[in-house]
């Protein structure tokens, strides 16, 4: 069986390295061939080729990259430019009837006997661009009801669609409200154990974010996420500035802007802005993007998952609690499928500032409580997200579609 992966990006976002990690797990699989083709050239293609997967960039139009849901939410004065997402569709109409030329062209060209999508926009292109008979299944790792774009296209098409893989029950629920009668498959991302672990090197964070080293003593306090709007940047900014002053604390913001979509993301100078403005300047460092950000995790204290929206899985949480690092975790959606409150990690309101501040404040305050969580957490990451699992879960959707499309 030959599988053909799309995706959206070239870069490493979580759909991509939770992708790298399916390919990791499958491509030992008997009887499986696997290739991949991205909308640009990357980290993310690099990564694929190392892992001896071929891969090839199949670049998107700008027009249709930044295309998106994202700014959906923001007010007319933060949009640009200020019109929304189905005129955006209208205006990058030419840019998809291109790339669909030349989608078809490659597809045609791997002769895939199965197409597996990676993000919504593949989802649509990959129907739209595949050979008469080739089952394509959706990998869906986000909220369709969340997006007013996407919310309107998918489910006209998932008629077409063979299956979906949903990365939570949180996020399956939502699916099947919005496509009924499509076979929709929960399986949750897995984890790299060999890279994600308590072992390992440790960060220079101050190094990293250009600040002098903090004193001895000083708990280390990090969010790890890009820097989409909904990740909880504000709100980690805000705890921060409402924590007494011992035991001292640094807070970390690890990660960079990623995506191409309008308004979809912060930027690093906003963030100083707010920290400034918050009086935070000497007590928050911006390392931007790292790539390895295990290491980054290992030299933190504490862990801190802030999104402000239900988190459809939550990569950082699981990977977190893999390095053996206490979390706290905004509670909703796919993050508290991953934990249980109060045994493996702690779980605070999304958006709430003061709640957060609170754990933080507990848990800095309380090394026997961080380190009872932390190995709580390793036991729970090692028990439920293994590679081993996720490889033969997918298989098995795989042999499912593939038996009836006989």
């Amino acid at each position: 069986m030959k599988v053909l992966y799309l995706n959206p990006s070239g870069q490493l976002g979580g759909a991509e390295y939770s992708l790298l990690d399916l390919l990791a797990s499958l491509r030992a699989a008997p009887g499986l061939t696997l290739e991949v083709i991205a909308t640009e050239d990357g980290p993310f293609v690099k990564a694929v080729r190392a892992l001896g997967v071929n891969a090839r960039p199949l670049t998107l139009p700008a027009s249709v990259a930044r295309l998106g849901d994202a700014a959906a939410g923001l007010t007319a004065a933060e949009r640009r430019p200020p019109i929304g997402p189905l005129p955006r569709l209208c205006l990058a109409a030419p840019g998809i009837c291109a790339y669909l030329m030349r989608l078809r062209s490659e597809i045609a060209a791997c002769g895939p006997d199965l197409i597996h999508t990676n993000g919504f926009k593949m989802h649509l292109l990959g129907i739209w661009a595949r050979r008469r008979r080739t089952p394509v299944i959706w990998h869906i790792r986000d909220y369709i009801s969340s997006r007013p774009l996407m919310a309107r296209l998918l489910p006209p098409h998932a008629g077409k669609c063979a299956a979906a893989i949903a990365n939570s029950r949180s996020v399956a629920a939502d699916l099947r409200a919005l496509c009924p009668g499509l076979p929709v498959h929960t399986i949750y991302n897995d984890v790299d154990l060999n890279r994600f672990s308590p072992a390992g090197a440790k960060l220079d964070l101050d190094a990293a974010a250009a600040m002098p080293a903090a004193a001895p003593g000083t708990i280390r306090v990090g969010l790890v996420a890009t820097m989409a709007r909904w990740k909880g940047h504000e709100t980690f900014l805000r705890a921060l500035s409402l924590l007494p002053d011992r035991p001292a604390v640094r807070g970390y913001i690890i990660g960079g802007p990623l995506y191409r979509t309008l308004d979809s993301q912060y930027s690093l100078d906003e963030l100083r802005a707010i920290a400034a403005r918050l009086g935070l300047s000497a007590r928050v460092g911006f390392t931007g993007f790292l790539e390895d950000s295990a290491s980054a995790m290992r030299a933190l204290d504490i862990v801190v998952h802030a999104s402000t929206e239900p988190e459809p899985f939550g990569r950082v949480i699981a990977e977190a609690m893999a390095c053996g690092k206490p979390v706290i975790a905004a509670g909703a959606g796919g993050a508290l499928e991953i934990i249980t409150d109060g045994v493996d990690a702690m779980a605070h309101r999304p958006g709430d500032a003061a709640a957060l501040a609170q754990l933080i404040a507990k848990l800095a305050g309380d090394c026997a409580l961080r380190q009872r969580l932390a190995r709580a957490a390793v036991a729970t990451v090692c028990a439920r997200f293994t590679p081993a699992r996720l490889a033969e879960d997918v298989s098995q959707i795989y042999d499912r579609v593939m038996s009836a499309a006989a």
